[in-house]
């Protein structure tokens, strides 16, 4: 019996051929043709019309180009490979099975720098971990945050070391660290030209002696002839020695201008006048330099007037601890006259002597370094700051720390504003290129690069802002209004704009000291440099007047000014601006009240007249009864009442005034209460305008 073999299924490749039949998927396809491939030579599987099967590439290529279903599923394609998903949900898949099976053991131990304050997102990246593992450590501490908020040390040191991170804690002020440099050695210091500060009393000819020094005529330049900026000059004398002198003002207004001269300075050269002796800022200057623990030479100025007497000065210095040599002190002293240019060698030759005693040296070969002593805001050159180089030499080009700004020398210009390459040690120059006018009296150093500049400014400014909030204290609106209602201190609000730092600082100073319990000058704003619109703003705000110091307002500032109706007062001279501020301080104190007694009345029948009320018919029994006036109401020597008189008639005509011994008749306002036997007493009030003192 034959028997009929088996039929035999078509090979998967020519099943394409069939129209509607379902396409299998791709990878039962690559197991069928790889069977295909092994049993080629089975006559069992072999067909003569099957496709030979496609061979596999050596080494896989990624797929490109779009992928469709046709693609897919062609038997003839490209292999396929593995997507970029595909592989990272891979990867995940095992980060996940590894910290699930104690992978965290595999995480690298870092170094983690907390400042005192860092972000989660920060954090995060300094710890190489993800942002929301560090969240959700907060949360199981109780603490609720967003990756932009900002966490303690303390907190952001527990999650580093939760991870297994060393923790190396900073402080905002580490990046101040090392700006001063180290000490110098003795074999690299050299010579320096000493520094000297000219000090005394106003108008005793200290920018004149000056002037007679350095053969110039700075005081016929100066406003109201006195001084009022401090002035940083060098002068070479004719044996080629330099010397470096500071020029401070002599008014009262500048005590901080004078205490920061007499910080930088090695001697102090104190001016006194022969005609007019020791006086009030004779003695804060000597006080100044005894604080600053440098020696005093004392140069008698005006020696060519008539009845002056050099003695009687040094009779006066005695009484402040001042001996001169020629009283057998240790003092040195010179009599001189800058107007006649007399004594003017002799002062040099003591300035030299003292400088030599000093040993006064400095190492040039250094990032510089020393002292802002002045700072205004040029119109065409920016802000620019007089400083006095103490170690080290200042170069063009170097990048500069000078307070809370900072900035690229630009420029640097001595005294006569001629262009230097460099300043050494002693050198007073003006520095152009900072960020910004910086405060008058800060140190000023050289770094090496632009972000540690960047990171000190910008530190030091948060400081001071810290430090300018927190003085003003926190507290509510209710304790701010108990507070001013138990003081009961008005205030005289005022914007001031000057041209250099030193004179805001003492316009300042100097309305301070107006201040009284009763009244206070309130500075909203205190900067250098000219009048702009945003200062008219502020001043229309506040109703406020703008004092304006050696600077002009621009032509939108002035526009605006009119049109608000804004107060601008311009000042050359510091008193004359104290004494329009202090009268109108004055202007807003109450007014002392006077009483002045005119007479008494007795009461002897009251009587009720219709549209009146009731009129006591009295007798004056002593001085006079004036209508207008104020009176009082006593009763057994008791006052039950205060108030004006509503009516005074003779007769039945009504009169000013009744003298003492007539009988008139009397009205109160808004009172009706009167008795026989009641006595008035009739007095006037005199209101006095006070005067700050």
């Amino acid at each position: 019996v034959a028997v009929e073999p088996e039929p035999e299924a078509p090979p998967v490749a020519a099943r394409d051929d069939k129209p509607g039949a379902r396409r299998p998927e791709p990878a039962p396809l690559r197991k069928v043709e790889a069977e295909a491939v092994e049993d080629a030579d089975s006559p069992r599987k072999a067909r003569p019309d099957a496709k030979a099967p496609v061979p596999k590439r050596a080494e896989p290529r990624r797929r490109t180009g779009k992928l469709t279903i046709t693609k897919a599923l062609d038997e003839e394609g490209e292999e396929r490979t593995r997507s970029l998903a595909s592989v990272r949900r891979a990867r995940e898949k095992e980060r996940r099975r590894l910290m699930m099976a104690g992978g965290e053991s595999m995480r690298v131990v870092r170094e983690v720098i907390i400042p005192e304050a860092i972000t989660v997102q920060e954090l995060a990246n300094r710890m190489a971990t993800r942002a929301v593992d560090i969240i959700k450590v907060l949360m199981r501490q109780g603490v609720m945050a967003k990756i932009t908020d900002a966490v303690d040390a303390d907190t952001a040191q527990l999650i580093a070391e939760e991870y297994g991170h060393t923790v190396k804690r900073v402080s905002e002020a580490d990046v101040e660290e090392g700006i001063e440099g180290t000490a110098d050695r003795a074999e690299d210091l050299h010579p320096r030209a000493p520094v000297v500060t000219i000090m005394g009393h106003v108008d005793h000819g200290k920018t004149s002696l000056l002037d007679a020094l350095r053969s110039t005529d700075v005081a016929a330049c100066e406003a109201g002839g006195i001084t009022q900026h401090i002035g940083a000059y060098q002068v070479q004398l004719a044996s080629g020695a330099r010397i470096t002198f500071l020029d401070t003002p002599g008014h009262a207004a500048f005590t901080s201008m004078r205490a920061r001269g007499a910080k930088v300075t090695d001697i102090v050269v104190l001016v006194v006048a022969a005609d007019d002796g020791v006086m009030p800022q004779t003695v804060e200057a000597i006080n100044h330099a005894k604080a600053a623990e440098v020696p005093i030479i004392v140069a008698i100025n005006k020696i060519d007037k008539v009845g002056a007497t050099p003695d009687r000065v040094r009779q006066e210095l005695l009484q402040h601890e001042i001996v001169v040599e020629s009283l057998g002190g240790d003092v040195q002293d010179v009599e001189v006259s800058a107007l006649k240019k007399l004594g003017l060698d002799q002062l040099e030759e003591k300035i030299l002597l003292q400088a030599e005693i000093l040993e006064l040296k400095a190492n040039p070969d250094r990032p510089a370094d020393g002292t802002v002593v002045e700072a205004k805001l040029d119109k065409g050159r920016g802000p620019v700051a007089t400083v006095l180089v103490q170690r080290g030499t200042l170069k063009v080009g170097d990048i500069l720390v000078a307070g809370s700004e900072w900035g690229r020398v630009r420029a640097l210009l001595n005294d006569r504003a001629q262009p230097l390459p460099d300043a050494g040690p002693g050198v007073p120059v003006e520095v152009l290129g900072l960020s910004a006018a910086p405060e008058a009296g800060d140190k000023f150093s050289v770094v090496e690069d632009e972000a540690k500049a960047r990171d000190i400014s910008e530190y030091r400014q948060r400081k001071r802002r810290e430090a300018r909030v927190g003085t003003q204290g926190r507290g509510s609106l209710e304790q701010m209004l108990a507070q001013l209602k138990a003081t009961d201190r008005k205030e005289f609000p005022l914007l001031i704009k000057g041209d250099v730092q030193g004179s805001v600082e003492a316009i300042t100073g100097a309305l301070a000291g107006l201040s009284t319990e009763e009244v206070a000058a309130r500075p909203l704003h205190a900067g250098v440099g000219g009048i702009t619109e945003s200062d008219v703003i502020l001043a229309k705000a506040s109703s406020a007047p703008i004092i304006a110091f050696n600077v002009r307002a621009n032509r939108q500032a002035r526009d605006r000014a009119e049109a608000e109706g804004v107060e601008i007062r311009y000042y050359s001279v510091i008193y004359d601006l104290i004494d329009d501020v202090k009268a109108a301080m004055s202007g807003l104190l109450d007014p002392t009240i006077r009483e002045t007694f005119l007479g008494y009345a007795e009461v002897l029948e009251v009587f009720n007249i219709s549209k009146i009320g009731r009129v006591a018919g009295c007798r004056v029994t002593e001085g006079l009864v004036r209508r207008g006036n104020r009176v009082r109401l006593l009763r057994d020597n008791v006052v039950i009442h205060e108030g004006s008189l509503a009516t005074l008639k003779r007769f039945k005509d009504e009169v000013k005034e009744v003298v003492a011994g007539q009988e008139c008749g009397m009205a109160f306002e808004n009172y009706q209460d009167l008795q026989p036997g009641d006595q008035i007493e009739c007095f006037e009030v005199e209101k006095i305008a006070r005067t700050l003192a």
